[in-house]
């Protein structure tokens, strides 16, 4: 079949790895001006960090929507953040929204909390945001995630969607190594978003490509030597990207489950091959979670 602007959710046909449950994806826009230092999307969007909206875009979203079957998860968004800055001017995640609220189970993947703008149509029919925190220490936010707003007023933004019962899913990925891998960071961050009522809690560890890996170390010139040896000498390419070595990802994604357990937050890993650590009675994404409010 054909799609236009929504596709099927298929990241890197990576099979093995991706746990989600069948969904569709569509991206308002190409490129983020979050501008991550970790971001993947930039190897293979060109000017990555330049975001422009997607050419006749509501048009195309209506044509799919005619083949889409009703009741289906549609995730907004996997590549681009749908709630940058543009968004305030554009609106065309809230005109994507209006359109698909009242028949598919929406999900909203954001670092940003322009989201809680869209409570009152959220609100209308089944909607699950995730919205991802790295650190909470804003100094060293405002260096890996220059464009995106800070962990406050994320954590902010929790609060308020889990006011108004939308559920949130906290999205501590990637982990940094030697930056945001420290038991004090998972400790304060997994507190911090439980309190503020989150339910659930996906994570994984960064997968380093060529560009970003070039933008970590020229950020944090000291890690140089322990990057390249964790990646390039220990690590294992998979689907395109390099995996930090299976024993470290296992251990430092086993403590952040704990903490979550800690803290009554199910969990889940992404895209790692660490099924085994994830919750059963969830979807991996916490669309499970996603309920009519009305």
């Amino acid at each position: 079949m054909q799609y236009r602007i929504i596709r099927p959710f298929d990241p890197w046909k990576a099979e093995s790895l991706c746990t989600c449950p069948f969904k569709y994806t569509v991206n308002p826009y190409t490129g983020c001006s979050h501008a991550c230092l970790y971001c993947y999307a930039s190897s293979y969007i060109k000017d990555a960090f330049t975001p422009r909206p997607k050419s006749n875009l509501l048009g195309n979203v209506l044509k799919d929507l005619r083949v889409i079957p009703k009741g289906s998860i549609i995730n907004i968004s996997s590549s681009s953040d749908p709630y940058i800055p543009l968004e305030e001017k554009k609106q065309l995640t809230r005109k994507i929204l209006e359109r698909i609220i009242d028949n598919y189970v929406v999900e909203i993947v954001t670092k940003s909390n322009l989201v809680t703008r869209d409570i009152s149509i959220l609100k209308r029919g089944r909607a699950v945001v995730s919205i991802t925190i790295t650190t909470l220490d804003e100094k060293l936010a405002s260096i890996i995630e220059p464009g995106a707003p800070s962990p406050l007023k994320r954590i902010e933004a929790i609060k308020e969607l889990s006011e108004n019962n939308i559920p949130v899913v906290l999205r501590f990925d990637p982990l940094l190594p030697f930056l945001t891998d420290n038991e004090e960071n998972i400790r304060n961050i997994v507190r911090t978003a439980a309190k503020a009522g989150a339910k659930h809690l996906v994570s994984s560890t960064y997968k380093a490509k060529i560009d970003n890996l070039s933008r970590i170390l020229s950020a944090f010139p000291t890690l140089s030597e322990k990057y390249r040896e964790m990646y390039l000498k220990d690590g294992e390419r998979i689907h395109g990207s390099r995996y930090a070595p299976k024993k470290y990802r296992e251990a430092i994604l086993l403590k952040v489950k704990e903490e979550a357990k800690r803290n009554s937050l199910t969990f889940a890993t992404c895209r790692e091959g660490l099924q085994h650590l994830n919750d059963k009675e969830v979807t991996c994404d916490g669309t499970s979670l996603a309920k009519i409010n009305r």
